[in-house]
């Protein structure tokens, strides 16, 4: 498997492709080009909310593991 990019630079990139996006808005010429990059637009912000949302998920997770070890480190000393 290859090397996975962190959410960090996976926003880094799709922040540059919205604007590249907003570049292309402004340069296009019939409502086809513009419908075309509002719908290329909005799956570029769903994808950030994606990993935002991804990055969310994994702290707790992480909160409630860390949470079982707990209650698992009482229960042995009991």
């Amino acid at each position: 498997m290859g090397n996975h990019q962190s959410s960090d630079e996976m926003k880094k990139e799709l922040g540059v492709m919205l604007s590249k996006l907003n570049a292309l808005e402004i340069i296009a010429h019939d409502e086809f080009q513009k419908g075309t990059i509002k719908v290329l637009r909005k799956l570029v912000e769903s994808q950030i909310h994606s990993i935002s949302e991804f990055d969310h998920l994994k702290k707790a997770l992480d909160l409630l593991t860390l949470q079982l070890f707990e209650v698992k480190s009482k229960t042995n000393s009991l």
